[in-house]
């Protein structure tokens, strides 16, 4: 199971999507200087217009509330949440809006990248339990996850939406940058929730196995390599197999809170 360690931070981000605040200096964009062309050059041809169709689930202002407008530090607004310990202890401050907006899309696909996990790795490593010559996730496994999922129960959910609007503009303009210059960001962002909570219950213990090594390879770090012995589930998106890892009590509290936030950024706009 490839980057377990780091497994936790992608699926908490997912809700936590205050993560992706960052001061609203960098939010801002630059001032242009205008300056006109030479009398001897011919004014260039202006791009034809590219059609881009409306988002699903368009992103309602009213959610960021009074005073959105107004500049705010990043640690500010996340200490504000979670606390100044566990902001410098827990969050990935540096590029926010690229980690994020990346970690998402990539849980819904095959693989996340651990190096833009938005959050630090998760403490241990990932355990089994061996059993008639077989392997299954460890029982404890789901304990080092633990600390995440209290912290996403704890946090208000519904002031967690309201920064992660204020700043959705910086958002869309990173995922445009990460090659969707037709697509929403939180359009991806609802496709992504939605598989997750598609993803099946598992009670009973997940066997697991290391793939085949060549006899002569020593893996310093074999816990990684991991994978589901079920074909079915090996093939689940990187966010499903997240949730299979942590195991089933706390799967079922991070996707409660899924459904909550889903819900508060899905209110559609005010018709006009």
């Amino acid at each position: 199971m490839r980057n377990v360690p780091y497994a936790v931070g992608g699926a908490v981000a997912l809700a936590l999507l205050v993560g992706a605040l960052y001061s609203l200096r960098t939010a801002h964009p630059p001032e242009t200087v205008e300056r006109s062309l030479p009398s001897t050059q011919a004014a260039p041809t202006p791009a034809p217009a590219v059609s881009v169709p409306p988002a699903h689930y368009p992103v309602d202002a009213k959610l960021a509330g009074p005073g959105s407008s107004q500049p705010f530090d990043l640690q500010s607004a996340l200490a504000d949440l979670f606390g100044l310990r566990t902001v410098e202890s827990t969050f990935r401050l540096e590029e926010f809006p690229r980690r994020l907006v990346a970690t998402v899309d990539n849980l819904g696909r095959s693989r996340a990248s651990a190096m833009l996990w938005p959050l630090v790795p998760t403490a241990g490593r990932f355990t089994v339990d061996q059993r008639d010559g077989s392997a299954f996730i460890g029982a404890d496994n789901g304990l080092r996850y633990a600390p995440y999922v209290l912290l996403l129960e704890t946090v208000d959910l519904r002031r967690l939406a309201a920064l992660y609007v204020r700043i959705y503009p910086s958002l869309q303009r990173a995922y445009e940058e990460l090659g969707y210059p037709k697509g929403y960001f939180n359009d991806r962002l609802v496709e992504v929730i939605d598989q997750m909570l598609a993803t099946p219950d598992a009670d009973m213990p997940l066997q697991v196995q290391l793939p085949a090594l060549n006899s002569d390879v020593h893996p310093q770090r074999p816990w990684v390599l991991y994978q589901f012995e079920d074909p079915s589930l090996e093939s689940l998106s990187s966010g499903q197999k997240i949730l299979l890892r942590m195991g089933p009590v706390n799967a079922r509290r991070v996707k409660a809170k899924l459904i909550e936030f889903r819900r508060l950024v899905t209110v559609p706009s005010p018709k006009r």
